[in-house]
């Protein structure tokens, strides 16, 4: 069998917004398949079976058949190696915990040179993935060995090393179920959701509404108690101390036992709990002192742990902790009877585990082996239980047990405290009483609580936390047509006088009443004022523009080539604007080489348009014209010419609008329906050379789409300045 060069990957591009492939980011790959072209799939001995024996779930890609074993199918009859290794990398994201549902493979106009793209919403794992899968392919090729369990390890590397928490992720799931956009601030979990001035931002479980001075309060856990306890709330009391002797007469003033933990601690960290002996409490005071600025001895209380969480002033979850034990057996080490506990697959090192692993090494669990006067290396006696954690194993869904007055305790902590969004950490010995009843306590309220114990209880139902923090920061939003986190987007595409048509636009909005952000080749303006001279007609442009608290509206100027090399930055838009066809000789290192392939590019400004929005085109040109029929909103046409047979047909809907000249008149229509904006010679600066009529009806359509008054387009005209 010949041996085979490697697929070469001639060129990868990121596309992080809405392109010609798809509305999601992709990774674009250019391959060429040398000598591979003569050997599809079907002429490569042993190829099939050795790919299927790796990749067993193959037989689950439906591929362009659309039934089960699709892709299998097509590999039998014949099909060629850029094809194959987009399912295998589509295949190894899924195995990676990743799933994946789109990919595609096209041949360029150059023979044995395709463009293949899979989807995926990070690009560091887009690119493990594709080094991963090609090494995969040709190991199946050329019948070499393939360390499958490392390639998937490497792509789930890279997932837990970029992708969002599952705190943040949740919250970024439930804004996208409510068609609310986002965008990912830093390489952390620092996210935008919405655009512009509508954004709201999210940091895990902390959003710009909550306060940095409650936030403050509640990492003082001596501050807090004090204000809880002034609002008749249930505390433990409690001292902070200097010293492990202090420590200890603190314990005996207060009452044996006690809890001793650090002031500002979080995630349990350095609490020790129950501590009836000197020597214990003086363990635990060192133990405390290396988590925090101070100490704090407080009563201990009697009952389970419990994390409630409330947002927005409301309890929305609650989850109860377990002490976790093992049972000796008599034959086997403490350390051995961990090990058999680590393997519950419910716990794990990365943050999808709603369990850790237990480290016998860890000093709080030293703690506890040495106040049962044992070691790791003890062999416990049959049924002896070793008690190794007391707190922090919040794992088993409550929230349908929880009795009104705890909740009304907890949300009352919430408001003193300040917190939009805290977990709550209280002592129950019955969820399903009143606090007060049962000697209840609050011990903690924290900012940023985790949100993994309710999204993945151990035992209970999932509780849509995500969804409550996403109703909290965008009330409503859940209901359909709701606009939460947008502001009205109007992107421009084409190359006959874009930045004009942009920048004219953008007066229009200001004048309208909405400080308005334009994103264009001339530059960026906000509110009038130019911000950069740069070309800001891009990704990156748009990018800085719609990250902008400032932008009540935005216009976003478009080019074919920014389209393929990143797509847009865009979800989606409330009118779109094509103007032409034109440019499609300088993209041919695209494989644009015809102007009809140019359609393909430029309809994603059209398939981008909201459905309550609306697609302006130039009915001037019939393949722009055409895009019509890909919009999902209304669409409105322009022509130089009332007797444009685009502008004709369109009009005999009684509704339906359009813009034209009749002679030397710019006329707005709605079906049969005429009103003259003015004569070309009037709708001009009072300085500066008249625009050319084409660009003038682009920027009218565009405003009148928007909702402005035809008197304020005409007004915008005459006082817009531009130096032609």
């Amino acid at each position: 069998m010949p041996r085979f060069e490697d697929i070469q990957l001639l060129r990868t591009t990121y596309l992080r917004g809405p392109s010609i492939w798809t509305y999601q980011p992709v990774l674009e790959v250019w391959l060429a398949l040398g000598e591979l072209e003569q050997y599809p799939s079907n002429l490569l001995a042993g190829f099939n079976e050795r790919l299927s024996a790796w990749l067993p779930d193959l037989i689950e890609h439906h591929c362009g058949v659309g039934t089960r074993g699709g892709f299998i199918e097509r590999l039998h009859e014949g099909t060629w190696m850029g094809h194959v290794l987009e399912h295998v990398i589509i295949e190894l994201l899924n195995l990676s915990g990743m799933p994946v549902k789109f990919g595609q493979t096209r041949e360029t106009s150059t023979s044995g040179t395709y463009r293949m793209v899979f989807r995926c919403p990070e690009e560091a794992v887009a690119r493990e993935a594709l080094a991963r899968g090609h090494a995969l392919i040709m190991a199946a090729i050329n019948d070499q060995p393939f360390d499958l369990k490392a390639a998937i390890q490497a792509i789930k590397t890279a997932i837990d090393d970029n992708y969002l928490g599952p705190s943040t992720a949740c919250i970024v799931d439930a804004a996208q179920e409510r068609r609310i956009p986002h965008v990912r601030l830093n390489d952390g979990n620092l996210v935008q959701l919405g655009y512009g001035a509508a954004q709201r931002r999210i940091w895990t479980a902390e959003t710009d509404q909550t306060s940095a001075i409650a936030e403050g309060i509640a990492q003082d856990k001596d501050l807090t108690k004090r204000l809880l306890a002034a609002a008749g709330v249930p505390v433990p009391e409690g001292v902070i101390v200097a010293s492990a002797d202090e420590a200890w007469e603190a314990a005996q003033d207060i009452g044996l036992p006690v809890t001793v933990k650090p002031s500002d601690g979080n995630h349990a960290r350095g609490v020790t709990l129950e501590l009836y002996k000197q020597e214990n409490i003086h363990a635990a005071f060192a133990l405390a002192e290396r988590e925090g600025s101070q100490v704090i001895v407080e009563r201990y209380v009697q009952g389970t742990e419990h994390r409630l969480l409330v947002v927005g002033g409301k309890v929305v979850a609650a989850c109860r902790g377990e002490q976790v034990f093992v049972t000796g057996d008599g034959k086997r080490t403490l350390a051995e009877l961990v090990a058999e506990l680590n393997r519950d697959p419910r716990r794990g090192i990365e943050e999808e585990y709603p369990l850790e692993l237990l480290d016998l090494q860890l000093p709080n669990i030293q703690l506890e082996l040495a106040r049962q006067e044992v070691t790791p290396e003890t062999v416990p006696a049959p049924g002896r239980q070793v008690l190794l954690q007391r707190n922090g194993n919040m794992a088993i869904d409550c929230t349908d047990e929880l009795h009104p007055d705890v909740a009304h305790y907890a949300e009352l902590a919430a408001r003193v405290v300040g917190l939009d969004i805290a977990g709550m950490d209280v002592i129950l010995k019955d969820a399903g009483r009143p606090m007060k009843e049962q000697d209840g306590a609050i011990l903690e309220v924290n900012a940023g609580p985790g949100l993994l114990m309710h999204l993945k209880p151990s035992s209970g139902a999932p509780r849509p936390v995500g969804q409550a923090i996403a109703e909290h920061l965008f009330p409503g939003s859940s209901e359909p047509g709701s606009d939460a986190g947008r502001i009205p987007i109007v992107g421009v595409a084409g190359a006959r006088h874009s930045a004009f048509i942009a920048r004219l636009v953008g007066w229009m909005l200001q004048l309208s009443g909405k400080l308005t952000g334009i994103a264009s080749s001339e530059g960026m303006f906000i509110a009038g004022r130019q911000t950069q001279k740069i070309d800001t007609a891009n990704w990156a442009g748009a990018h800085r523009l719609l990250t902008n608290r400032l932008a009540e509206a935005a216009v976003v100027q478009t080019s074919a080539r920014s389209i393929l090399q990143e797509g847009l930055a865009y979800d989606r838009c409330l009118v779109g604007l094509v103007t032409d066809m034109d440019g499609w000789e300088q993209l041919a290192d695209h494989d644009v080489r015809t102007a009809e392939q140019m359609v393909r590019v430029l309809r994603t400004q059209i398939d981008v348009v909201l459905p309550h929005g609306t697609g302006v085109l130039n009915a001037d040109v019939a393949s722009v014209a055409e895009l019509a029929v890909l919009c999902d909103g209304e669409v409105l046409p322009y022509a130089l010419s009332a007797d444009n047979p685009v502008i004709a047909t369109h009009r005999q809907s009684a509704s339906a609008r359009a813009v034209f000249l009749r002679g030397e008149d710019l006329v707005l229509a709605t079906g049969a329906k005429e009103r003259v904006l003015g004569r070309l010679s009037a709708l001009r600066a009072a300085q500066g050379d008249s625009p050319e009529p084409a660009a003038l009806l682009a920027a009218s359509a565009c405003a009148w789409a928007l909702g402005i008054a035809p008197d304020l387009i005409a007004a915008g005209i005459k006082t817009f300045e531009y130096k032609f």
